[in-house]
């Protein structure tokens, strides 16, 4: 059984991130458009579970089955869509996760709510030290059941997702991207 293990921001996050990043370049190619560092790790300050959350943007989504073997020849295990339509999941670390790559083909609204979420998160530091703080206590409370845990901070996610989402459309079009952090 996996301990729930949240522990404070770390500067390494990144750079295991963009490490990652060169590595699945590489390995898709041309059918990358872009890689994002997304979910908590990727937020300044933010406790997290220390799993590299990385979102690729492909042009086609029906083409990454074809990568597969490669992927597994990098450590990465292919779950599919994985429960969620439309995306592929790659979990890195077996029983030690490391990394967590969802992949969307381009144009996939997945891709705004992730980026909003983060994008958030990273300018409103006091809303992210509630969500970290509720993290840790659960992590505390459940260290043995992930469903609790996930449970237990789903109500908070969805308020910061539909601030973070609603926040997107009322900033003005010249500053989206601003927040960003590709590969």
């Amino acid at each position: 059984m996996r301990k729930v293990e949240v522990v404070a921001y770390s500067e390494e996050w990144n750079k295991k991130f963009e490490e990652e990043a060169l590595q699945i370049q590489e390995i898709l190619g041309s059918e990358i458009i872009a890689i994002h560092h997304i979910g908590s790790t990727s937020i300044k300050d933010l406790s997290a579970k220390p799993i590299i959350d990385m979102m690729p943007i492909v042009r086609d989504i029906t083409k990454i089955e074809l990568y597969n073997n490669t992927m597994i020849s990098n450590g990465y295990i292919p779950k599919g869509e994985n429960g969620l339509s439309g995306r592929r999941y790659f979990q890195k670390g077996g029983y030690n996760r490391t990394h967590h790559v969802h992949m969307y083909e381009q144009g996939n609204p997945e891709i705004e709510r992730h980026l909003a979420f983060r994008d958030f998160l990273r300018v409103h530091s006091n809303i992210a030290k509630t969500y970290g703080d509720l993290k840790e206590a659960l992590a505390k409370k459940f260290p043995y059941n992930i469903e609790a845990y996930i449970n237990g901070k789903e109500k908070l996610a969805k308020e910061i997702e539909q601030k973070a989402l609603q926040w997107c459309k009322d900033i003005p079009q010249e500053r989206i991207g601003v927040f960003m952090d590709t590969y």
